[in-house]
């Protein structure tokens, strides 16, 4: 009986995971699959290690091969990372008679209640962060800062060139910025400088696309 019940747990919990919280906030239908499918594998193999003369340090060995060749497979983001985590976790206390039902409960309802919390789009809902590439090398790390924060229209908090390519003329960066309050918005005017480029920058580009229109 509390096997059974810890399974209707198990399922309940992963479908507010899968649906309630991920597909809710993040919308990718792949990884609600993938969420819901291994959190019943591991129930289902934890339930039968549990009957079955094995250790228990083999099977947990076993998730974690399966659950690093997952996540290797694809490119996926860290909160991502956190669900799947979070999947194979509810599933794997599920599947333990051992404990006490009220504590597996109790241990399932705080994964999903601090998954809720710290997921939430009210939380550091200013804090974004971005790769960005630039049609322009910038040697000065201060005409760096200015550019880009003109360019997101927020506060830049921290960032690192990953590439400079003085040959081409590019800059690609990584940026921790802060979007400001709707309220408190001001847009500032850009200065010659950053006026003169996008002249040119606009002229580049007609250019180009008089010279593909003469081409054709």
């Amino acid at each position: 009986m509390t096997s059974l019940m810890l399974i209707a747990v198990d399922l309940v919990a992963v479908v507010v995971l899968a649906y309630a919280l991920y597909f809710r906030r993040h919308r990718r239908r792949d990884l609600v699959t993938a969420f819901v499918v291994v959190n019943i594998g591991v129930l289902a193999v934890t339930k039968v290690l549990a009957s079955a003369e094995i250790g228990m340090g083999v099977g947990l060995g076993l998730f974690g091969v399966l659950s690093i060749i997952r996540l290797r497979s694809s490119e996926i983001s860290q909160h991502e990372v956190a669900y799947y985590f979070a999947s194979l976790a509810i599933g794997l206390i599920a599947g333990f008679d051992t404990l006490q039902p009220l504590l597996s409960i109790s241990l399932i309802a705080l994964i999903l209640t601090m998954l809720a919390i710290v997921d939430s789009p009210m939380l550091l809902s200013r804090a974004r962060q971005q790769s960005l590439r630039l049609d322009r090398a910038f040697i000065d790390e201060s005409s760096l800062r200015a550019h880009v924060e003109q360019l997101l229209g927020g506060t830049v908090k921290v960032m690192e060139v990953t590439e400079l390519d003085v040959v081409n003329d590019t800059t690609t960066v990584d940026v921790r910025w802060h979007r400001p309050d709707s309220s408190s918005r001001v847009y500032a005017p850009q200065s010659d400088e950053q006026s003169n480029y996008a002249q040119y920058q606009t002229a580049v580009r007609n250019s180009l696309r008089q010279d593909a229109s003469a081409q054709r």
